[in-house]
């Protein structure tokens, strides 16, 4: 949830005052982020949106991967909703759309922000265990277990930010978080933290340091060189660095600038515009994923050819079929299938 979490209760209208004093923002620095914040804003709707319709009309979710994808896609283009209305709150300093829809677009921004994340960490258990060992983990990788994980996803995105999302109030003029004390907003960003990315963080690396050492073995154990196998490695590998180094690029310094806020004595003009910038750099994680699939997948770069110019008539599956139990078949598939979500 893409806010601020403001320190000292005793000092709260200071904070204000410094927070979202940017002289309306009608500076250079003020356009210049507007503008941004709808580019970022266009690119991840139209971005996620054509990853939606590729697997809808291309694929029509018929594996396990691709309801993940379709489920981040859908949480990323919808995470992008609410930029509109912080890019209009921080060029007027002022929250012109009522408390109700304050609580409504910081609820709907925690959900979609929290089910992004999950979605990608259910997806790099869900490729390791593709490779590892599909025989066993076969039936636990069906499109009606990824739907039900998918739905479980959305609604426990529900219930971690709710208690934190209703505490937000428009009755300054901003839609900001109501304070407390020091130590409750210590714990909610702590808790946010936790939840939001170092958990997924952890859980992502270890699963993707799990598949590559994986596909390591496997190609070591080989009788005869396969430089199919050394190939498959190398592309995994970058698509796992790709994953790994944009989620904490885009996330960290959101978090700790987060962090930083409690050892201000007062919200400084250049720290405030600094945070600015990071609330959109966290944003642009969610158009991020459809560059990604494009630089990376064939699969998805050959959807995309296929929607944007008409010119083929069908499209290869994305994924190896789930039903299909050959090791060698799921490696070369995993090659035209971005495990990054």
């Amino acid at each position: 949830m893409d806010a601020i979490f403001l320190s000292d209760t005793d000092h709260n209208q200071t904070y204000l005052d410094d927070y979202f004093y940017f002289d309306n923002n009608n500076d250079g620095y003020g356009i210049t982020m507007v503008i941004l914040y709808l580019v970022v804003c266009i690119m991840g709707l139209a971005g996620n949106s054509l990853v939606i319709i590729a697997i809808l009309k291309l694929d029509k979710m018929s594996s396990s991967t691709t309801v993940y994808i379709f489920n981040l896609a859908l949480a990323d283009g919808l995470f992008m909703v609410g930029l509109p209305f912080l890019a209009s709150q921080n060029f007027y300093s002022y929250w012109m759309f009522g408390n109700v829809a304050c609580k409504v677009v910081m609820v709907l921004d925690g959900i979609n922000q929290f089910t992004s994340v999950f979605c990608l960490t259910v997806m790099s258990i869900d490729r390791y265990m593709a490779l590892a060992d599909p025989l066993r983990f076969a039936r636990w990788r069906t499109p009606r277990c990824a739907k039900i994980v998918s739905a479980f996803l959305w609604l426990f995105s529900l219930l971690t930010i709710l208690p934190m999302a209703l505490h937000f109030s428009a009755d300054h003029g901003q839609c900001i978080p109501e304070f407390v004390s020091n130590t409750w907003w210590l714990g909610i960003l702590s808790y946010t933290f936790v939840m939001g990315f170092a958990l997924p963080f952890t859980v992502m690396t270890a699963s993707y340091t799990a598949l590559i050492l994986t596909l390591r073995c496997q190609r070591m154990r080989a009788s005869t060189p396969n430089l199919e196998s050394h190939r498959l490695e190398r592309q995994v590998t970058k698509m796992v660095v790709a994953v790994v180094l944009v989620f904490g690029m885009c996330w960290l310094p959101f978090y700790t600038f987060n962090f930083c806020s409690f050892s201000q004595n007062g919200l400084l003009l250049t720290f405030a515009r600094a945070f600015e910038f990071v609330v959109l750099l966290s944003y642009s994680w969610s158009c991020a994923n459809p560059i990604l699939y494009a630089c990376l997948s064939d699969t998805f770069r050959r959807h995309f050819r296929t929607l944007l110019c008409c010119t083929e008539k069908s499209s290869p599956s994305m994924l190896c079929n789930t039903e299909q139990y050959d090791l060698n078949d799921c490696n070369k598939g995993v090659l035209d299938v971005t495990i990054l979500a």
